[in-house]
């Protein structure tokens, strides 16, 4: 502890003198030895739980929506989630799929404040196109995410998470006009609520980090950032139909700014969260497999953590387990504890 000499010599002469006049008339008060509590420090970083590390056993119906909470509290410890709004979600016929009505969302709400789990955010797909060629399914992707920006204000979450996505076959200076004109009037509703829009590398141009980079600087507010994901840097994905894969690819090939492996054609990760950070309002650390030593193979999580620490960001990491190898609560708990484990040393 660092003390003024001059004020401490000060105050103890003040001291002494004072309580040698309370002495003559009385004894001394006693004083408690017992150090003051001090107040606890709230971490850089804490862990949040993305659905979808979840969405086999959601899918099979092994586990509920209405269940998320407790589950991510009783297995894990984890006391906030990302919710994933397909999974408590109605079709609509113009405006994508939309929240559950009725109680549902009173309920929803309730399972997390009688866990004590915090609802960080809703990933939302298939809600159209923000960035659509067409104005009117462009107002219309836009417009079909206000419900869910209201569920996302009543669940007390900061944000949702949409797409950067306009049609591929448009070149890549279009494809970011039309995008941020959908992301800027979203987010110019959202910014009343308290709320943020927040975008993710996911897929197509969005997995290139400098063109996401500068759509969301053309948008140019506060409340529109992004979500870097340690792992969805692929434009385009080899999931093992030839045909679909060289169709999807072919817009991005010759570009040096790509590179090809076994499972599609990548955006350098590293680089490419670089590039998210200055607008993050989260992180998503996406795992798959790990060697024996509880590394992740794919990513080098502690080399991510300190691009994360160097932006200056602090707030919620969230778990995004997409393997196979391990079943979904054992790739949840191998990739918290390697977050923890980084986390000591960043």
């Amino acid at each position: 502890m660092n003390f003024n000499r001059r004020r401490f010599i000060t105050t103890g002469t003040a001291a002494l003198t004072t309580g040698g006049i309370l002495s003559a008339c009385s004894e001394s008060p006693s004083v408690s030895s017992e150090p003051a509590t001090p107040e606890p420090v709230e971490p850089d970083y804490k862990i949040s739980l993305a659905q979808w590390s979840l969405h086999r056993a959601l899918r099979a119906e092994e586990l509920t929506n209405l269940d998320f909470p407790k589950f991510t509290k009783e297995s894990f410890g984890i006391e906030a989630v990302e919710f994933v709004n397909s999974f408590f979600a109605d079709p609509h016929d113009t405006l994508g799929i939309q929240p559950k009505g009725g109680d549902y969302l009173n309920n929803l709400k309730q399972q997390c404040d009688d866990n004590g789990v915090k609802a960080v955010l809703i990933m939302c797909d298939r809600v159209g196109r923000l960035g659509d060629p067409d104005a009117n399914k462009r107002t219309a992707a836009v417009e079909g995410h206000y419900a869910w920006l209201d569920a996302a204000k009543f669940l007390g979450c900061h944000s949702i998470r949409v797409n950067a996505a306009s049609d591929g076959k448009l070149n890549p200076g279009k494809q970011a006009d039309l995008c941020a004109d959908g992301l800027k009037r979203l987010s110019e509703h959202a910014a009343p609520m308290g709320l943020n829009v927040i975008v993710e590398n996911h897929g197509g141009l969005s997995s290139n980090g400098s063109w996401l980079a500068k759509v969301l600087s053309s948008v140019g507010m506060d409340n529109c950032g992004s979500l870097p994901d340690y792992g969805n840097f692929y434009v385009a994905k080899n999931r093992g139909n030839a045909e679909k894969y060289t169709n999807d690819k072919a817009p991005y090939e010759g570009d040096p700014a790509y590179i090809e492996d076994s499972a599609g054609l990548g955006y350098d990760r590293y680089k490419g969260v670089e590039e998210l950070m200055p607008f993050a309002k989260g992180v998503s650390a996406k795992a798959h497999d790990f060697d024996d030593k509880g590394n992740e193979i794919n990513t080098n999580f502690e080399r991510m953590m300190q691009i994360v620490r160097n932006a200056g960001y602090t707030g919620y990491v969230g778990i995004e387990y997409e393997g196979k190898n391990l079943g979904e609560v054992e790739g949840i708990k191998a990739t918290q504890a390697l977050l923890e484990r980084v986390f000591a040393t960043v």
